[in-house]
């Protein structure tokens, strides 16, 4: 039931990061899963260094983190499909 949560809370980090980075995204609800988790990971991990809590354990610091990593995450992913020619947007 541990992954299913973490798996979950990805999706919403993914989510809320959409949300608040300004202008049209195109990247699939996949990749939205994959970075919100990469995002849960690092938020976790700054927060475990910070003595807040424990990787897997769910706490806003780490939570706000996570959700800031994650829209860091979507622009690099940006920039990367827009370099190689897939998924901007088309003049």
């Amino acid at each position: 039931m541990g992954i299913i949560g973490f798996l979950a809370f990805g999706l919403f980090v993914g989510a809320m990061a959409r949300l608040i980075k300004p202008g049209r995204q195109h990247l699939s609800l996949g990749m939205t899963l994959a970075l919100g988790v990469v995002g849960s990971i690092i938020g976790g991990v700054v927060a475990s260094a910070l003595g807040t809590g424990d990787l897997m354990e769910l706490n806003v610091l780490g939570a706000v983190v996570a959700i800031v990593a994650a829209v860091l995450l979507i622009g690099v992913a940006e920039q990367v499909s827009a370099k190689r020619g897939t998924g901007g947007p088309t003049p």
